[in-house]
């Protein structure tokens, strides 16, 4: 019976190495995981606006004597949450949330360059397989972009709130767990080409779609709720302070389910069920796909989700328990797309079967 051969783009490239790509994409995809649980220490801990300029290059480094540790905090005491919320703070507190804006700025930059170092090496080594070299630009031009959105971020809280704005916040966060799912996913098309080089890229098909939108909508809503503070209005579940639909909301129109703590509250608890139900699907599409592994990692993931979540609310948001929530909703978008790709790479072999049975009949 005749087998497919290796694309021809693929023959006679010695150099090409997609394992050795995939694990360093891996890599950068802990790294960003990383940083998204870093920006959400940095955003219960109050610390956003602690430095207050953007130093691409010369920011890398904390202030390095008294004198520079003073005039980063007399900038600090120009701000508005300065006068609204820490009037009077030492300098050594200031020190604290000082560290976690600087290490999550560090982090970015980190990450910035684990990305785009190893990416000049691969493609000058001609070490990336034919038909990446887009997919990993756009990757890196998504990195730059979500660089220059935490910044925007930033300006919304500097002179007239005393946090950023929540909607500037989700582009933010959604940003990097866009860029966690591509990082994910193109790492699995290449280690799915280096066991077999006539492998094609897995498609996303409608069921995966609809599931990872049903997933991007509760993770829009766990942004505005982390923005607003609105795990802070009910200590209580599965009620709102006693009720179903909490007393606390003041109707303004559409910009209540935007602006309004107590109804983005509800909205992220109970969205959170047909967000649930979504994923059980996708991962039953992955484990009949054949991919167990990845059904199992995702129902962890989301059951663990499901758990934090409850513990944030009744403990009244403590840091540990609201920061594993944020970090473990990264990891629940790290396994949505295992498991979506391993229902695309099924579809993309249903395409590709066809032609194959047509050149083994011919």
């Amino acid at each position: 019976m005749a087998t497919l051969a290796p694309p021809r783009a693929i023959q006679g490239m010695a150099n090409v190495r997609p394992a050795a790509v995939a694990n360093w994409l891996l890599a950068v995809a802990g790294l960003v995981a990383l940083m998204v649980l870093v920006g959400g220490i940095t955003r219960l801990t109050e610390s956003g606006l602690s430095i207050t300029e953007w130093k691409p290059v010369t920011g890398a480094l904390p202030p390095l004597s008294d004198a520079a540790w003073q005039a980063e905090f007399d900038k600090y005491r120009q701000t508005y949450q300065y006068a609204a919320m820490n009037a009077g703070m030492t300098l050594s507190a200031f020190k604290t949330i000082y560290f976690w804006e600087w290490f999550h700025r560090l982090l970015g930059r980190l990450i910035g360059l684990a990305f785009a170092v190893p990416l000049a090496w691969f493609w000058m080594r001609r070490t990336i397989p034919p038909g990446y070299h887009a997919r990993l630009l756009a990757l890196l031009a998504l990195g730059a972009l979500q660089g220059a959105i935490g910044w925007w971020m930033v300006t919304s809280g500097l002179w007239s709130r005393t946090e950023v704005s929540h909607l500037r916040l989700s582009v933010h966060l959604l940003t990097a767990l866009l860029i966690l799912g591509g990082l994910v996913w193109t790492a699995l098309d290449l280690r799915a080409l280096a066991r077999d080089h006539s492998a094609r890229p897995a498609r996303l098909t409608p069921t995966a779609a609809l599931v990872l939108a049903v997933l991007a909508v509760q993770l829009l809503f766990g942004a505005w709720v982390a923005g607003l503070r609105a795990g802070q209005v009910a200590s209580t579940w599965p009620l709102m302070n006693g009720s179903l639909v909490p007393d606390g909301v003041t109707w303004v129109g559409l910009r209540t389910f935007v602006d309004d703590p107590f109804l983005t509250h509800f909205i992220h608890r109970w969205w959170a069920l047909v967000a649930v139900a979504a994923l059980v699907l996708l991962a039953r599409r992955a484990r009949a796909a054949g991919d167990r592994a990845a059904s199992i990692a995702l129902h962890s993931a989301f059951g663990v989700q499901v758990l934090l979540g409850i513990a944030t609310v009744m403990l009244g948001v403590p840091l540990w328990a609201a920061a594993a929530h944020q970090g473990v909703g990264a990891l629940v978008v790290a396994t949505s797309a295992w498991a979506a790709h391993a229902a695309g790479r099924r579809a993309a072999l249903g395409i590709m079967l066809p032609h194959a049975v047509h050149r083994a009949v011919s």
